[in-house]
């Protein structure tokens, strides 16, 4: 009977794979819960985080304008004035009136920068939006940048649209995933659904007309003064009118397309 010869050194190469193996499990597993910690602070702690701090700040504004102010909650310059109240009644609804030239007879701002919009202040949110269906009622602030905007949980005012209840268009934008995803629904949205902006001077109404599923994330002329889509031609308008453009990115968790809804003016009341 032959006894099996152990050479110690296949027991010094068994050890070392050992070794090797423990050390990378013990990597692995370390690994995984820095990127599960990393999930829960991007999915649930940012969203929590950016919600209160936006509640908070529709909350401010609300106490602001309650209290007479005007400005925006930063102290910026006033937001969009509610001009001459005077509306028209069409089948039950109420739309601006119409001024000499034949357009609605909306919002113009008290003070600005000359050119007829407003001077809102670049670090603070100055009106509110709320759209019953989604039960979203959140702050509105100038720009759309991450860091001062969106992922505050704020929704951003593209920079160079209308302002609430000018003609043109009023285009804004919001996280659909994370810090506080105020647009994770806005899919939801049908035709005749309602979307009220609130200024410290007045109440604007707008009623969603049409959405668009998925365009390109460089389609910009579907944030333009008569918003439409230059993917798809068939989408959009080609009169000028007072329209309200919600953008965010989508599929979700992505940022590779955007989805569009847009709505137009229909009535405004002051405050």
């Amino acid at each position: 009977m032959r006894i099996p010869v152990v050479r110690h050194s296949s027991r010094r190469r068994r050890a070392r794979w050992r070794r090797v193996v423990w050390v990378a499990g013990e990597t692995l597993v370390t690994v995984g819960v820095v990127l599960l910690l990393l999930v829960v602070h991007q999915v649930w702690w940012t969203n929590r985080e950016a919600k209160e701090g936006a509640e908070r700040e529709v909350w401010a504004l609300e106490r602001q304008w309650g209290e007479g102010g005007v400005e925006s909650g930063g102290g910026g310059a006033d937001p969009p004035d509610a001009g001459d109240p005077r509306t028209a009644v069409e089948s039950g609804t109420t739309v601006p009136s119409a001024s000499p030239d034949g357009s609605p007879g909306v919002a113009r701002p008290r003070s600005g920068t000359g050119d007829g919009t407003a001077r809102p202040d670049w670090s603070r949110a100055y009106a509110i939006l709320t759209i019953p269906r989604l039960d979203l009622r959140v702050p509105v602030a100038e720009g759309t940048s991450r860091s001062r905007v969106l992922d505050k949980g704020y929704v951003g005012h593209y920079r160079g649209t209308g302002q609430p209840g000018q003609a043109g268009n009023f285009a804004l934008a919001g996280h659909r995933n994370t810090h506080g995803e105020p647009f994770r629904y806005i899919n939801r949205l049908r035709p005749k659904d309602t979307v009220e902006v609130e200024t410290g001077s007045a109440v604007y109404t707008y009623v969603v007309d049409r959405t668009l599923p998925r365009t390109s994330a460089t389609d910009t002329s579907v944030i333009r003064p008569v918003p439409h889509s230059t993917v798809h031609p068939s989408r959009g308008y080609t009169d000028p009118g007072y329209y309200l453009t919600l953008t965010t990115c989508t599929p979700e968790y992505t940022s590779r397309y955007r989805l569009v809804v847009w709505g137009r003016l229909v009535s405004m009341r002051p405050r």
